[in-house]
């Protein structure tokens, strides 16, 4: 192809008519609170007409020597370490803001390689692998062989292209007796709402791994001048001043949050662990069941095309790639003994939100025993997970707060209908299964709410005196909800409420957590601003809790 070929290449535009029917015949006279609980066979069929789950051999290969333009505008990335191995991550774009990104229907053939140093002088793997159009040119790299606990450098070329270098981690190996480890939570960046200044400072943190909570994008529209970011310098193209929908929507979006030079700077520093929330897809949405009323079919179209994009722009390996508008994002990572990570996904299974969702005075809905947060699969492959744990510290990273959460500290209380106060017998299991399995020490990291929370959790949330039985560390935003206060206007109301609430703070920012033998530590980081760049970051407070004896204390 030429050059002119390669930039006037047509791109995928909506849904087509065949994946359209086919969506509606699969969706067709199943209860909307279940019809998207088929899978297997069924998606795969129904989702098989344009969106196939394997780059396809048929596709014209393209030369990267002809490539005009930098591919590599979206950088690069690493994420669920082990330790052996490493998933890299690039997407070629040269184009980002354009449909297709500026890539034509055509395979393109990327190097990769991995070094000790950043200098490159001490390359231990490379090789050659292909970006298909299916995948919007997406590359995911799963290096094995190499050596555990160890820092690694890599990069990508493309023709004359070459990537800017990542760095990242492995885990220690089985049984490795690690006395720390060093980890960040962050959560919830809303491009619309100001600048992604926490992630300059995260990347110059000195941490092994990074944790993402959810709400990774959104998908409201953004306009022309970037929202609260207020640019003077650049004009946002029409196209992004709309809702996503579609997969060309939902491609666009994350090539313009990842055209942000701090999220770039983040992911090139540290490898990342990640989970979604709502808002990659679309808020408040439970299982099946989408915010507003629209029928079945098109909210399966909606889910497949963010399930798509999502994988395609997170550095997550093979087997978390969708099938339709199904999507295995649960899993396990261990860091020698001193770690187990159990990544939830509490979006894509739940029963729909009791009494409407909001803020509601709990009752008979809500508190419906065979109401689920996990679904069963999940809520069993995590207590299974612990039954055989050896870790000093069993983590769950996952999307809602966790702890019980008065809004007013009277009997006429109410209580958040999204979060797990939504659904108590499933956290009650949750615990239940914690305390069977002889889990010690549990940490529950949390996102979605715009705010920092620190956490105790209880046996008995209604009894202030019942057993402290684990922590909860919420990580603010990083831009959600604009500045922010330190004081938000609910502050005093829950605190009074909620005795087992040890911090609160409305800042911007993430969460800082230090994993030891003996103590877990959470920096709770916060910058002044997001509406204007380049704000600092200071530690708004620090807590640690003690191994076998759960409660945070501040520092």
């Amino acid at each position: 192809m030429t050059p002119a070929q390669i930039a006037g290449a047509p791109a995928q535009q909506g849904h087509s008519t065949e994946l359209r029917a086919a969506a509606q015949h699969l969706g067709a006279g199943l209860e909307r609170r279940r019809f998207l609980t088929v899978t297997g066979a069924a998606a795969a069929l129904a989702f098989a007409v344009n969106l196939p789950t394997a780059g396809t051999a048929s596709a014209d290969e393209l030369d990267a020597r002809q490539l005009p333009e930098d591919p590599f505008t979206l950088g690069v990335g690493s994420g669920d370490p082990l330790p052996d191995s490493v998933l890299l991550w690039t997407r070629l774009a040269p184009r980002p803001y354009e449909p297709g990104s500026g890539m034509p229907a055509a395979r393109v053939r990327v190097r990769w390689e991995i070094a000790r140093d950043e200098r490159f002088s001490r390359v231990v793997r490379r090789g050659w692998t292909t970006a298909h159009p299916e995948f919007a040119h997406s590359v995911h790299v799963d290096v094995g062989g190499l050596d555990s606990d160890r820092v690694f450098h890599y990069r990508f070329r493309a023709g004359d292209w070459i990537s800017p270098a990542g760095r990242t981690r492995t885990a220690p190996a089985p049984g490795a007796a690690n006395s720390s480890l060093s980890i960040a939570a962050v959560s919830c960046q809303a491009y619309h709402d100001g600048y992604f200044t926490a992630y300059k400072h995260l990347a110059e943190e000195d941490v092994d791994v990074v944790f993402h909570l959810g709400d990774y994008l959104y998908e409201y529209a953004v306009n022309a001048t970037g929202g609260a970011r207020a640019y003077t310098d650049r004009t946002l193209p029409a196209h992004f001043n709309r809702e996503t929908v579609d997969l060309e929507d939902y491609r666009m979006r994350y090539a313009l949050y990842k055209s942000d030079p701090d999220l770039r700077a983040a992911h090139a520093a540290h490898p990342f662990v990640v989970t979604w929330d709502d808002h990659e897809t679309e808020n408040n949405y439970a299982g099946g069941t989408p915010e507003n009323d629209v029928p079945p079919e098109e909210f399966l179209l909606r889910r497949a095309a963010a399930y798509r994009a999502y994988w395609e722009n997170q550095p997550l390996r093979t087997p978390q790639r969708p099938t339709g508008p199904d999507m295995r994002l649960y899993r396990r990572l261990k860091f020698g003994r001193l770690a187990q990570f159990d990544i939830l996904d509490t979006r894509q299974y739940r029963s729909n939100q009791a009494y409407g969702d909001g803020w509601k005075v709990p009752g008979p809905e809500s508190e419906d025993p065979s109401r689920t947060m996990t679904g069963a699969e999940q809520e069993r492959w995590l207590i299974d997970g612990w039954r055989t744990s050896r870790a000093r510290w069993n983590v769950v990273p996952q999307q809602v707060v966790f702890a019980q959460r008065r809004d007013v500290p009277t009997d006429a209380f109410k209580l958040s209908m999204d979060s797990w106060d939504g659904y108590p017998a499933s956290r009650q299991r949750i615990l239940n299964g914690a305390e069977a399995a002889g889990v010690d020490n549990l940490m529950v990291l949390t996102g979605d709410v715009h705010v920092g929370y620190g956490l105790d959790l209880k046996k008995d949330f209604d009894d202030p005196s019942s057993r402290t039985v684990g922590t909860e560390i919420v990580a603010t935003s990083v831009s959600s909800g604009k500045d922010g206060a330190e004081k938000p206007a609910n502050w005093s109301n829950l605190t009074q409420a909620n005795p087992h609430l040890k911090f609160y703070n409305g800042r911007r920012g993430y969460a800082l957590v230090t994993l030891g033998t003996r103590e877990a530590r959470a920096d709770f980081r916060t910058v002044s601003a997001v509406t204007t760049p380049g704000a600092p970051v200071s530690t708004a407070a620090s807590f640690v809790t003690e191994a076998g004896n759960p409660g945070l204390n501040p520092v």
